[in-house]
């Protein structure tokens, strides 16, 4: 028995990262997904590998409303309903002070996490069945902050506005609503970030970073799809409003 036997979840940004590890562990656990990203070439590779039987897939920008309205569409028709709603996509931005922060690129920062994320849950509850899961990947600057991120930072903040809310208006159907909040992972979307904070080879960069962790090195995707599958699963049931930080101590 897996423990998300005959559950069917949609994962955005589902093409790679933590959204694909993701992806892999809800099939072995049983669950059929549903991938929404924006990279046609990864997606049809992670749907090829995860199975044609438990995966299906979508070009789905999350700004774009008709966009997230078809994918769910998509997997409502392919699976018969939806249990799981993991709202993972999002980019960083640049890293510069805020008096030369572009303007569009502020916008777009916030689009991507915080009205994608609205998006997914607007059109999302009503067909998410009664007991199901709200998971939306914030960030440990989702609760902190640095220097040079007001776009990223000021998203993922309110992200967890957007959970808290959402997680007292969906309650009274069991669904809970939480947000999850990595510290550095070993992504290529983290190796970006990191190159551009230092200005060192990629290496070094993860090294300075390792410096910051008090467990000394970054998370595996791996690990962190753990922590979403705890939220996704009936081992979370009385779990909602939750900010969850699986960040190797740095926010103690």
């Amino acid at each position: 028995m897996g423990r998300l036997d005959s559950k069917v979840a949609l994962i955005t940004g589902g093409e790679s990262g933590i959204g694909l590890a993701t992806a892999r562990l809800f099939v072995a656990e049983g669950a059929r997904v549903h991938l929404a990203g924006l990279r046609e070439d990864l997606l049809a590779a992670a749907a090829d590998e995860l199975g044609t039987a438990a995966a299906s897939w979508s070009v789905t920008d999350v700004t774009e409303e008709d966009e997230v309205i078809a994918a769910l569409a998509q997997v409502t028709d392919r699976f018969g309903g939806l249990d799981v709603l993991f709202s993972n996509a999002g980019v960083s931005g640049p890293i510069v002070p805020i008096t030369e922060f572009p303007t569009d690129e502020f916008r777009r920062v916030l689009d991507v996490h915080i009205l994608g994320a609205f998006l997914m849950l607007k059109h999302g509850l009503p067909v998410l069945r009664d007991g199901g899961s709200v998971i939306i990947t914030s960030s440990i600057v989702g609760l902190t902050s640095n220097s040079g991120i007001s776009g990223y930072a000021t998203a993922k903040h309110g992200q967890v506005g957007l959970m808290r809310t959402v997680a007292k208006e969906a309650a009274a159907r069991g669904i809970r609503v939480n947000t999850i909040h990595p510290g550095p992972t070993d992504t290529d979307f983290q190796r970006d970030i990191e190159i551009r904070a230092t200005g060192a080879a990629a290496d070094q960069a993860a090294r300075l970073f390792d410096a910051m962790i008090p467990m000394g090195r970054h998370a595996s995707p791996a690990e962190i799809a753990r922590s979403v599958l705890y939220l996704a699963s009936d081992d979370s049931s009385f779990v909602t409003g939750t900010t969850l930080s699986v960040d190797g101590g740095m926010i103690i």
